[in-house]
């Protein structure tokens, strides 16, 4: 298993994973274009280019040359990170592939000197809130935006924890 930074050429294959990593969540959650066209499993070409366009750094991984997950990494201000989209397909989840995507971009942010890498997650998903958790993510407050037909839970990773995921 390795991890690649992705480039342009990556475009599609990138909006395929975070798609169909995402499409048991909005199956499970009544999500569709209609009430909530900006979820993760409508992802697109055209939606990746432009997030590669805002400074955003994409990052995959591959095992036996095929693509099976990715993560999202943005850098806005120092000291402070946003890890977006980490997607796994779901034939390669519970294998330790979301927790080293994980990894990464922690090991990346230290790199940067971020003491903060910030997420939202659904505020219903208790299965991903504790699994993010456990890794050493803490809850910041829990938001509901009226674009959105679920809550938003602000999670963050602090370097300056000593609980933290090392």
């Amino acid at each position: 298993m390795i991890i690649r930074e992705a480039s342009s050429e990556d475009i599609t294959t990138l909006a395929m994973l975070i798609s169909e990593a995402n499409q048991d969540v909005a199956t499970k959650l009544g999500l569709h274009a209609g009430n909530c066209p900006k979820h993760p499993s409508l992802c697109t070409d055209d939606w990746i280019t432009a997030d590669l366009a805002r400074g955003q750094r994409y990052f995959i991984v591959e095992e036996a040359s095929a693509c099976i997950a990715c993560v999202a990494f943005v850098n806005p201000r120092t000291g402070l990170a946003y890890m977006n989209r980490l997607s796994v397909l779901p034939a390669h989840r519970n294998q330790g592939v979301g927790t080293r995507l994980v990894q990464h971009i922690i090991n990346l942010s230290r790199a940067a000197s971020v003491h903060t890498i910030g997420i939202g997650v659904i505020g219903e998903h208790e299965v991903l809130l504790r699994w993010y958790r456990k890794l050493g993510f803490k809850d910041g407050e829990t938001r509901n935006y009226p674009h959105l037909p679920f809550s938003v839970k602000h999670m963050s990773y602090n370097f300056e924890s000593s609980e933290n995921f090392a």
